[in-house]
Parts: structure tokens; C-alpha cells; sequence
């Protein structure tokens, strides 16, 4: 139980700016399961500031005090992600140079263009919530952290002399990798058909996602996990609020 513990708070640790103390071994395969339950609890704490945010603002502006929370408990670590794999892979540029242009810490107009579009329809998709709001809240960060399960599992890394992601690809990750997924889904039962919609969008984002990444780079980066993470947690809460569902 320790060894379970000890790899969640890693998890923790690594996702977000949450103080739980450090553990004593750092084992990345171990944590990786543990991603979608900090989704969880991530989502747990924004959708808890919501139903305060909401009681004293128009949901508009509590979406976008809920996008500003999530932004500050992960340290704008996958948002980073994004800004750099917008700057290496939109445009005509070999894989190498993208590479090379996703590991300079400057930031470019795509990267920008890529970090305000992905904030703003995370904003409009949540502010257009309404049935379920406080659930959707809470399971859609563990679907979007989930994703970066089946980059890890099914592209290689691209940068074997290292990088922020290289210690999750030293050994190929099983089926058990993917357990904690079944935490979001099995709450997804709680919204209906709209539970079954955004089960549908999860596999159609992430298989999109990776087969560009396949497609582009044939490879996967820290920052595209990143990004992976960020897309999917936007579209999501964009397409769950479409009206009908």
C-alpha cells in the first residue's frame, strides 16, 4: 500500500504544484498509471472552487477563474507543452529542426496563437455547461492527463539523449498501465448518453492526435504529451457542451 502511495504522490508531484512532500524512490513507470486519478483530483478541486465561483459571478466568469485554477495547480506545465509543439510541428520543417525549435525555451506567434486558442475554448466549452457541470468538471482533466497514456504506450520517444518525457519511455508500459482510466469512465455512467458522446470524442481525439504525431514526427516528446494533454481537455469540454447533450 505504501509503494501505491508513494508512486501516487509522484504522480502528484510531477502534474502539479500540490505540496505533499517528496518520496523517497522516483520510479516514472510506477507513477504513470496514477495520471488520470490526478486528473481526478485536479478536476475534484476546480469543480469545488466552481460551485463557490458560480454563486458569486455569472458562469462566464467563474469558466474563467476555472480555466486560471487549473492553469495554477499544473504550473501551466502542459500549456507549455503546447506553446512549444505548436512552434516545432505547424509549419514545413524537417523533423529534426522541429525538434530542435520545440526544445528552445522562447516561445513563437504559433506557439502563442496555439496557447490563447486552447485556453479560450476550454473557457467557452465550460461556460457553455450546464447539465452535469460539477461532474464534467471532474472527470474531463482525468480524460485529457489519461491521453498521454497512449502516446507513452504506442509512439516511440524522440529524443534518446534525453528530455523532459525520456524516463516514462526506458520501458514499455502494459495494459495495467491503463487501469486508472477506468475511474472517469466508470463516472461517465452518470451522464447518460452524454457520457457515452464523450467516451466517443476521448477515442477519436487521442487516436487523431497520435496518428498526426505518427504521421509529422513519427515520434513523441515531452512536450507533445503535453500538448496531448491540453487538446484533448479543450475539445472535450468544447464538444460536451454541445447543445443536444
Amino acid at each position: 500500500m505504501v509503494k501505491y502511495m508513494n508512486r501516487l504522490i509522484a504522480a502528484i508531484e510531477f502534474l502539479t504544484i500540490l505540496p505533499l512532500g517528496k518520496t523517497k524512490t522516483y520510479d516514472p513507470k510506477g507513477m504513470i498509471p496514477y495520471f488520470p486519478i490526478v486528473g481526478i483530483i485536479l478536476g475534484a478541486m476546480v469543480s469545488a472552487f466552481d460551485q463557490v465561483a458560480i454563486r458569486l459571478w455569472s458562469p462566464p466568469i467563474a469558466s474563467v477563474l476555472d480555466v486560471m485554477l487549473l492553469v495554477v495547480l499544473t504550473a501551466a506545465l502542459h500549456l507549455d507543452g503546447l506553446g512549444d509543439t505548436a512552434d516545432g510541428l505547424l509549419g514545413h520543417r524537417s523533423r529534426e529542426k522541429a525538434l530542435t525549435i520545440m526544445k528552445d525555451s522562447r516561445i513563437g506567434v504559433m506557439g502563442l496563437a496555439a496557447i490563447l486558442g486552447g485556453l479560450s475554448l476550454k473557457w467557452a466549452g465550460i461556460a457553455s455547461l450546464d447539465a452535469h457541470r460539477s461532474l464534467l468538471l471532474i472527470i474531463i482533466p482525468a480524460y485529457a492527463r489519461g491521453s498521454m497514456l497512449f502516446g507513452i504506450r504506442f509512439l516511440e520517444y524522440g529524443r534518446p539523449g534525453g528530455g523532459t518525457g525520456h524516463d516514462f519511455f526506458n520501458d514499455p508500459i502494459n495494459t495495467g498501465a491503463f487501469l486508472g482510466l477506468l475511474v472517469p469512465i466508470g463516472l461517465s455512467y452518470f451522464l447518460g448518453w452524454q457520457g457515452v458522446w464523450l467516451n466517443f470524442n476521448f477515442a477519436a481525439i487521442t487516436i487523431a492526435l497520435l496518428y498526426y504525431y505518427k504521421k509529422r514526427m513519427g515520434c513523441i516528446t515531452g512536450d507533445m504529451l503535453g500538448a496531448m494533454a491540453e487538446i484533448t481537455e479543450a475539445l472535450l469540454f468544447l464538444l460536451v457542451s454541445i447543445r443536444g447533450f
